[in-house]
């Protein structure tokens, strides 16, 4: 019976209000659309904070790699044969045994 009250208010000009729980519903819509676009801001600005970590790693992995060659390329200039003999003997003062006090050792 309100219903039909409701409809012939309708009909006669006047205001009714929405019932009770369309209301609600598109409070609760409202709210979720809200928080979807919240967590959207959130999640993109937490993607931009590891890109940018990234991009310090990958330019930080580039400086190392940079480093680690040129470690190589000296350690591979200071255990040259020629530079250990060259030291060895200048520095060292060391030399050849005599042909004299070489010994072979049969196994």
């Amino acid at each position: 019976m309100a219903r039909g009250n409701a409809v012939r208010a309708a009909r006669a000009g006047g205001e009714v209000s929405p019932p009770r729980r369309l209301v609600c519903m598109n409070l609760a819509a409202l709210a979720l659309l809200l928080l979807s676009a919240f967590a959207v801001i959130h999640s993109t600005h937490r993607c931009r904070e590891l890109y940018t970590v990234l991009q310090e790693l990958e330019s930080s992995q580039w400086y190392l790699q940079e480093e680690y060659s040129r470690l190589l390329l000296e350690q591979s200039t200071w255990a040259s044969h020629h530079r250990v003999e060259t030291v060895a003997r200048s520095e060292l003062g060391m030399r050849p045994p005599a042909i004299e006090r070489l010994q072979v050792v049969v196994p």
